[in-house]
């Protein structure tokens, strides 16, 4: 089995769409509908890289990206982040500057609709950079 990927989003089309075209390739998935259920699993299942929805009720991929920066949650800092949103990539990173001050750290950011090819390659892109191709 390959690579363990967390997929975060309220829309259950968009989990089972990226989900199957994940499965296909050959990793693992586990999916979580809002930042707070993917926190938890975060935590739980020790995913090799996440995929984040920025858009979601309760907690949203702004709430987890600053989450992450906690310090008391510094074991999970290292993880790979692709965001996935239909906000263009030069908006999200303004607001979450203008939230927090700092860049919006992640390592790749994917607009819908999505692109299955895109998406993978950018996966496995990641994956082989940190070591868990």
């Amino acid at each position: 089995m390959g690579a363990k990927i967390l997929v975060v989003d309220d829309d259950p089309d968009v989990l089972d769409a990226i989900g199957i075209a994940l499965e296909a390739n050959g990793y693992k998935v586990v999916t979580a509908r809002d930042g707070e259920e993917g926190l938890e699993k975060l935590k739980d299942e020790k995913p090799d890289l996440m995929i984040l929805d920025l858009l979601m009720p309760k907690m949203d991929g702004f709430e987890v990206c600053k989450e992450l920066k906690d310090p008391r949650r510094a074991k999970y800092a290292n993880i790979p982040i692709i965001i996935l949103s239909s906000v263009r990539e030069e908006a999200s990173r303004r607001r979450y500057e203008l939230e927090t001050g700092l860049q919006l750290d992640v390592d790749d950011y994917v607009e819908k609709p999505i692109e299955h090819g895109v998406l993978l390659e950018r996966v496995k892109k990641i994956l082989r950079k940190v070591g868990k191709a």
